[in-house]
């Protein structure tokens, strides 16, 4: 059963930075892409960035120059760099992964931003 276990999410004011980590566990085929996603109160989920096994990395507008997704596919893990936070920002993170043509996702972690 695949496991995604996230961290980093906190409350921060505008300008500052956060990481978030999410280590995924549980397959034994490689993960084709990870990524995340975030959802603000009222709105739907929207992706913010996802990665592939081979490195490319795609960005939703409102984030690009300012977060960075990377992994670790020795450790199953990836990471969002979030710098520049502003309080639009503001939502619940969470951290996905897809094997062959199925998602599964953590539990989420909520990243607040004050101005």
């Amino acid at each position: 059963q695949v496991q995604l276990v996230e961290s980093g999410g906190g409350l921060v004011q505008a300008g500052e930075s956060l990481r978030l980590s999410c280590a995924a566990s549980g397959s034994r085929f490689r993960f084709n892409a990870m990524g995340w996603y975030r959802q603000a109160p009222g709105e739907q989920r929207e992706l913010v960035a996802s990665i592939t096994s081979g490195g490319n990395a795609n960005y939703v507008d409102s984030v690009k120059g300012r977060f960075t997704i990377s992994r670790d596919n020795a450790k199953n893990t990836v990471y969002l760099q979030m710098n520049s936070l502003k309080p639009e920002d503001t939502a619940v993170y969470y951290c996905y992964v897809r094997i062959f043509t199925s998602n599964y996702w953590g539990q989420g972690t909520q990243v607040t931003v004050s101005s």
